[in-house]
């Protein structure tokens, strides 16, 4: 008689179960050798003391938030992230409407929307910053138009605008894919429906479309907070973090405490702080779309 099984046992032990997770298992290998287990080193090495002896200690973060350049970073990419957040989620959701309507050649302007995305960021940042240049075509043409020429990645006003518009350039036609696809999947049924009851075009956006579009927009503006604290090429190609340190994001900051100046711990310690505020500005939006949800 075959001894019962209970719990997660039991589910453990059934055959397609075992499958299932056998199939995973590479994933859950590269997810800990890649991801887990260099967190836990980080952590550990931004609390190791250099001194022998002294066990742990939080000396690299105390000297991270005395430090002037740390926290203009830390502010630069906050003030990027609310600047390029709703920028971008507001855009690709306009696209995603516009792309989910009958329109003539459709999918030509689908396919130009989508072609940046599948540029590397790095390859459209050099071709940004071809375009930039003050000797480039931009500035060509404002000189032909009879206007000034203009610094871009040189003036310290204009240079975090371009790095906004690169960023945008590439992450407004991969949000909307999301949105779109969220788009797809609400019931036309719905909108035939609120049209026979007389609702306009707004308020079916408004009491249709947001509501069921909720959870495609969580995580698109979830995904979009994580992606732009961690901007990095774009940057550092275009602007080296100048001029002036008023493109100097976190991730800039991180790469060149770590491997420009050697300081590999505070570049651990600098790392675990970024990802305590992205956790807790993740968490903050889930309660905040929860609430509104409710």
């Amino acid at each position: 008689m075959r001894p019962l099984r209970y719990g997660w046992w039991a589910r453990l032990s059934n055959h397609e179960t075992a499958v299932g997770l056998l199939m995973l298992s590479p994933v859950f290998v590269a997810l800990i050798v890649l991801r887990l287990w260099p967190a836990l080193i980080a952590i550990g090495h931004s609390l190791t003391s250099d001194k022998p002896g002294q066990g742990f200690n939080f000396s690299a973060y105390a000297y991270l938030f005395q430090d002037p350049t740390f926290l203009n970073s830390l502010y630069r990419t906050a003030l990027f992230s609310i600047i390029v957040n709703p920028l971008q989620v507001a855009i690709a959701l306009a696209l995603a409407l516009l792309m989910h309507r009958k329109i003539a050649l459709g999918g030509l302007w689908r396919t130009l929307v989508l072609l940046p995305v599948v540029i590397p960021q790095s390859i459209s940042s050099l071709i940004w910053g071809v375009a930039f240049r003050p000797d480039g075509p931009i500035n060509a043409t404002l000189v032909a138009l009879g206007l000034p020429a203009q610094g871009f990645l040189t003036s310290t006003h204009q240079a975090m605008p371009v790095i906004i518009v690169v960023v945008s350039w590439v992450g407004v036609g991969y949000w909307m894919t999301f949105l779109l696809a969220g788009l797809k999947d609400i019931p036309v049924s719905l909108y035939e429906a609120a049209g026979l009851d007389g609702a306009k075009g707004w308020q079916r956006f408004w009491h249709i479309t947001l509501p069921l579009l909720r959870r495609p927009l969580l995580f698109v503006l979830v995904a979009d907070t994580v992606a732009n604290f961690l901007v990095f090429a774009p940057v550092q190609i275009l602007t080296g973090g100048g001029p002036q340190e008023t493109t100097n994001l976190v991730m800039l900051e991180i790469f060149s405490r770590t491997f420009v100046y050697g300081d590999d711990k505070g570049g651990a310690a600098a790392t675990v702080i970024l990802v305590s505020v992205v956790m807790a500005v993740v968490l903050v939006q889930f309660r905040m779309m929860r609430g509104r949800s409710e």
